[in-house]
């Protein structure tokens, strides 16, 4: 390539390097210290091999994001996997297996232990490894690096080194933290993409120093040296500060020159940049924190079951310990055939405390299935599975993105079936981040004649409150059927624009014939009017691209309000088409079709502090303006005096247009003399190219010089439109209970609309508005004032919400973010948090993204109840990570908060299944799974207490060590996996149609203590049973025909084949949906276990001992043993048969009345009666559509109650 570059380029350049804003090479004749800690870094430019040796050897750009390495994985993740308490008990009894004091023989304890945490180590290896892949995809991407000579190849990610000079190409992600030296524009700008650092779209203008242009070309970097001293890494994404020696002079670098990791190159041939942070250094890894851990309510409280079954193990091991130790001291001396004078100490009945010591040690190993090992690992297992259903789920699947619900972490499947309070995002989340341009205010007049969504609504609603159907209440039924029709009228509002036509053209609503088409020129004020469509045209930093197919031009914008202000612009016939370094061109059709250019002198940027942007532009006929555009309470206070003509008539628009949900700027300008425009700009440079921490705030000073005395033109209004099915979804959630907080960083009045588009907010809703204004002025002494105020506000709110006699009044809270900052003071929060929970709905307007997460973090430790975040930008990331669950929509502001989430949408009225239906499913599944698995244990490890007390504590254990061993690993695991992966108390459908149902997961009606303590007394009754029938029916009688008696092996094998029909029995009991995958599992361990027992009793003596050919030869011939299996079992399993017929006839809980629905067929037979259970069943709510509609009911039958009462008055009058 040549040292100029392609002419041709200029006509993509899309945006002038203003030379106000371009820092200043400043020369110095010595270096300019960097003050302070922090900013040691020295790198030197395209000498990579300096920093391979310390001090200046930095870290590599390899990165790793993983658990473990090869070195660390075995050591760490045993540790992970000890950290179980039951785990640890599990390891200590597999190391005693191994001595004389042992019940069972090593492989029977140490093959489970083995199993459960290889299958668990494993798991957590895969998912490392996955992890690993994913790091290697990234280190092994190619970029091209200088190599030597002018001469450039391609190298792997991750052996780029600090002080490499790298060329990365369009679209192509900045592999490290660069400092731009040039690009394939001549003024040395580029275009980034800042998604994966922000989550948002829109594309930044990056600057190089005027000194490095230059460097266009590969040649030109044979002899390049550079000196950079700059800051230590740190995790700031938006500051940077250093200085680059180059020619023997210091030029001062800022945020603007630098590119940073993970950032994508747009609208840009090529950049040429050398590497300041590689890896682990750069801003983005220093930015990588780790998801907090989270655990479900279900899996803390499955510790404590633990902690008792504990408890219980040690009791009885205790009992038994001082049993023998008894026994040992009175009756061991009267054995004489164990030699007690010639006994080691366990049996050593001088030594009474020792042996029972000792055996205490056997006990507790002997119980030990009281604690079930595999339950973890069953629990990882089906969550898992539970997941992969959540990520196959169609219903949930986006067409228009091709997002599918995704889990992105299976350990808190059963939380979203107990959330209580929803904190979600507006803009984005509810609503679609998708512009249209609908309004306007110019001079003075509105304009635009169409309604927003919000109007719609409000229109809607106001139709319905006024209670125009007063004509007809003699049919109330009817009064009824209409007013449940409103609901499905509102369903068509979010979606009204998509269908009709009129609305093709993306980012523009806009119907109002006077503007249209050139009629404009017809208005009073034309000069305004033509004034106002050229700051829509030229005041942005926007990209116009070409689209050759349909020969318009469409925009890279750095908002999408700005974007629709440009397509607004083009369709009332100001086209913003082209740029040059100097200048931007507009195609003009009224009044005469022209092509104006507009040199632009300076620009000064949109930031949030600022809240408005600027551009100066010298016109045609070398007219000096400062256009500018802002938030109205900026523009209005720096109005001149003679440009307050229109402010209170735009003011009142204004208004009009945040009620109606619109997100508003106002417009003005200010005529500027060239000699004054001149010594400004010679202020911007000083205060640009100063260094020091006052560097901002001169900046800040300057631009206010400049930007006053403006004279208003207009007002705008966009509007941010609900996405689809956002209200349904809410009547949805409030109809199952749910509180919705919505967390915004708009303004108060649009957050308000927003809130009734959705039906969050609703007439006849007392509204508590706790605000408080200009407390930034205030002195410091006369902030606790303020806070003073604010208590009261709170207080008072407090006592209208408690004074309140009128059952159906709701309340809404709504906050601003300067108020709330006081009322999350630890002082103050709690009041305010009473205050909160005791309204319908609570929005927190202007907050900040840490302030979201302090309210996110008040409300979970303050209620104590579940909460879910649900968001979809960078600023949302707080929320979601403090939330016990995040939910992170992957819309259109990156995936910053997906990546942070544990479970990712891609529309929020996916919300609804997700909680409905897969947390209902979920949290009964888990809850169902956790009890039956330790009844079973129960029924199980307490039968051998039951034989140990029998034959007088000898730590004798009933069954054969390979049976013991089957138990929870084989014989009794995949039913249980089965019932938490594919139980349904009621379908998919039904649990939309009957969202109350929800409810069970909050109240925790299938995991509370008393059911957990049922399931634990129902494995008491269990193991009784099973032991004491067998006792009885093989003790003291014949067990074979030639007359012989049942051994202990046959007692025992006898004992465990009831055990694994009782429990397969009942979890067949428990199941209320049945596929031929449960009937599998089920009936096919029962079968698993007689195929054990023969293949088993075929093996050698050697191996199988006692059991050879017990099944063939002893069981298989008795007729007791089957007609005892049956016996047991149908005793086992009478009571809970007894107790769910008595709860189903008497004491029926939702589920059960609709599945006797739905098996009835009554939903097909009796439309009625259904529609009648689902109204009953329906959670009593005061948000929502249904609210809306209960309202509207509860006023007409109070009218016709009125009615009725005046018609009888009239009677009796006329009578008398």
């Amino acid at each position: 390539m040549t040292r100029g570059r392609i002419r041709a380029k200029l006509r993509q350049s899309h945006l002038y390097t203003f030379s106000c804003l371009r820092p200043h090479d400043s020369v110095a004749e010595v270096p300019h210290p960097i003050p302070g800690p922090g900013h040691s870094r020295t790198i030197y430019c395209n000498q990579p091999l300096l920093h391979r040796k310390k001090p200046l050897k930095y870290c590599s750009n390899f990165i790793s994001t993983t658990k473990y390495n090869p070195i660390t994985f075995l050591p760490k993740a045993l540790f992970e996997q000890f950290r179980r308490v039951a785990n640890v008990y599990f390891l200590m009894a597999a190391a005693i297996s191994l001595t004389a004091v042992s019940p069972f023989s090593p492989v029977s304890m140490i093959a489970p232990l083995a199993f459960v945490v290889g299958l668990s180590m494993a798991k957590e290896a895969l998912e490392d490894w996955r992890r690993f892949l994913q790091d290697m995809k990234v280190n092994l991407r190619k970029v091209s690096v200088h190599k030597g000579n002018g001469v450039f190849g391609y190298r792997p990610w991750h052996k780029i080194q600090v002080g490499d000079v790298v060329k990365v190409e369009k679209d192509q992600f900045f592999p490290a933290d660069l400092l731009l030296l040039s690009s394939s524009y001549e003024d040395g700008i580029c275009y980034v993409e800042t998604m994966n650092l922000d989550g948002e779209t829109n594309l930044k203008v990056k600057r190089c120093l005027e000194v490095t242009l230059p460097l266009d070309d590969d040649e030109t970097f044979k002899d390049f040296r550079g000196t950079i001293q700059c800051e230590d890494p740190n995790p700031n994404l938006y500051s940077f500060v250093g200085n680059l020696e180059f020619d023997r002079q210091i030029y001062p670098l800022d945020p603007s020159q630098i590119l940073l990791r993970d950032s994508k190159l747009r609208n840009t041939a090529y950049v040429y940049g050398v590497v300041i942070f590689t890896g682990h250094d750069s801003k983005v890894m220093q930015n990588a924190t780790k998801s907090p851990s989270k655990r479900s309510r279900i899996e803390r409280k499955m510790d404590y079951i633990i902690y008792l079954l504990f408890s219980l193990l040690v009791l009885i091991s205790l009992v038994s310990s001082i049993a023998f130790a008894v026994k040992t001291k009175f009756q061991m001396p009267d054995s004489w055939y164990l030699r007690p004078d010639d006994t080691k100490d366990m049996y050593n009945p001088r030594k009474p405390g020792l042996s029972g010591l000792i055996h205490l040690v056997t006990a507790l190993i002997l119980y030990g299935y009281l604690i079930p090992i595999s339950l973890y690992v069953s629990i990882e297992v089906v969550k898992v599975l539970q997941a992969t259903f959540i990520n196959q789920d169609i219903h949930m699947y986006d067409e228009e993105t091709g997002n599918p619900a995704q889990a992105r972490t299976s350990n808190l499947n059963e939380e979203l079936g107990q959330v209580h309070t929803i904190l979600s995002d507006k803009t984005g989340t509810l609503t679609c981040n998708q512009m249209d341009f609908l309004k306007c205010s110019i001079a003075g007049t509105a304009y635009g004649v169409r309604s927003s969504a919000v109007e719609l609504a409000a229109a809607k609603q106001m139709a319905i409150d006024l209670g125009e159907q007063e004509e007809e209440f003699s049919n109330f039924p009817m009064q009824k059927g209409r007013a449940g029709s409103e609901i499905e009228l509102e369903t068509v509002v979010t979606s009204s624009y998509e269908k009709d036509p009129k609305h093709s053209i993306k980012g523009f609503s806009f119907e109002d014939s006077r503007l249209m088409n050139g009629n404009w020129l017809r208005e009073p004020k034309v000069d305004v009017a033509l004034l106002f469509f050229r700051i829509l045209a030229v005041c942005h930093t926007a990209i116009p691209e070409l689209n050759e197919e349909t020969g318009t031009y469409t925009y890279e914008a750095e908002s999408p309000d700005e974007g629709a202000f440009l397509v607004a612009a083009r369709e009332f016939g100001f086209e913003f088409c082209k740029r040059t370094q100097s200048s931007v061109f507009v195609r003009e059709k009224y009044p005469s079709s022209v092509e104006r250019e507009y040199k632009i002198l300076g620009l000064l940027d949109f930031t949030s502090k600022r809240k408005r942007m600027s551009v100066i532009v010298q016109d045609e006929e070398e007219r000096i303006f400062l256009l500018c555009k802002g938030a109205d309470s900026i523009i209005f206070e720096r109005l001149s005096k003679n440009g307050r003509m229109y402010e209170e008539s735009t003011s009142k628009h204004l208004n009009e247009y945040g009620e109606a949900g619109l997100r508003t700027l106002a417009l003005a300008y200010r005529k500027l003399e060239a000699s004054e425009y001149s010594a400004w700009n010679n202020e911007f440079q000083k205060a640009k190219t100063s260094i020091g921490a006052d560097r901002e705030s001169m900046l800040e000073r300057v631009s206010d010089m400049i930007e006053k005395e403006l004279i208003l033109v207009g007002a705008t209004a966009v509007e941010d439109k609900l996405q689809k099915g956002v209200p349904q979804c809410i009547d949805k959630l409030a109809q199952a209970g749910l509180k919705i907080w919505v967390l915004t960083g708009d303004k108060m009045e649009t957050a308000i609309n927003i809130g009734y588009a959705c039906s969050l907010l609703r007439q006849g809703m007392k509204q508590i508005c706790i605000t408080t204004t200009n407390i930034d002025t205030l002195a410091q002494d006369s902030k606790e004032a303020v806070k003073e105020h604010i208590l009261n506000q709170i207080t008072n709110g407090s006592q209208m919400v408690k004074l309140e006699k009128d059952p159906h009044a709701a309340f809404a809270l709504i906050i601003d973010g300067k108020t709330l900052s006081y009322a999350l003071e630890d002082d103050m929060k709690h009041q305010f948090l009473g205050l909160a929970v005791d309204c319908a709905s609570v929005i927190c307007c202007r907050v900040s993204p840490k302030q979201k997460a302090m309210v996110t973090r008040l409300v979970k430790e303050g209620t104590g109840k579940t909460t879910l975040a649900i968001g979809d930008g960078a600023n949302d990331v707080g929320m979601i990570q403090e939330a016990d669950i995040g939910v992170g929509i992957s819309g259109v502001e990156g995936m910053q908060a997906v990546m942070a989430s544990d479970f990712s949408i891609a529309q929020f009225r996916f919300l609804e299944r997700l909680l409905v239906v897969h947390g209902h499913w979920c949290y009964k599944r888990i809850a169902q799974m956790i009890c039956y698995f330790f009844y079973k244990n129960i029924a199980f490890g307490l039968t051998l207490f039951y034989f140990e007390a029998f034959t007088g504590f000898s730590g004798q254990s009933i069954y054969d060590d390979w049976y013991m061993l089957s138990f929870n690993v084989i014989l009794t695991s995949l039913p249980v996996i089965s019932l938490g992966v594919f139980e349904q108390d009621v379908s998919s459908e039904v649990c939309l149609q009957f969202p109350a149902l929800y409810q069970q997961g909050p109240k925790n009606l299938f995991f509370d203590w008393p059911r957990i303590l049922g399931w634990m007394g129902n494995g008491v009754y269990s193991s009784l049973i099973i032991f004491f029938l067998n006792i009885i029916i093989f003790y003291d009688q014949a067990f074979r025909s030639g007359g012989q008696i049942a051994d202990m092996t046959i007692m025992g094998t006898a004992m465990f084949t009831c055990i694994i029909w009782a429990v397969n029995c009942q979890i067949a009991l428990t199941m209320s949906h049945f596929t031929w995958i449960q009937h599998l599992l089920v009936w096919g361990s029962i079968v698993m276990w007689y195929l054990f027992l023969l293949l088993y009793g075929m093996m050698s003596p050697t191996y199988s001992g006692n059991a050879f050919k017990i099944l063939v030869e002893a069981l298989g011939p008795a007729p007791s043993f089957w007609s005892g299996t049956l016996l047991v079992t149908i005793a086992c399993n009478l009571p809970y048969l007894a107790h769910i017929s008595y709860q189903r006839c008497f004491n029926p809980m939702d589920h059960h009345i609709i599945q006797e629905i739905k098996y009835y067929k009554k939903d097909v037979e009796d439309q009625h009666m259904w529609t009648r259970e689902r109204s009953k069943a329906r959670q009593e709510t005061k948000i929502g559509f249904t609210a809306r509609v209960d309202a509207k009911i509860r006023q007409l039958r109070g009218r016709l109650q009125k009615k009725q009462t005046s018609v009888i008055v009239q009677s009796t009058t006329s009578t008398l």
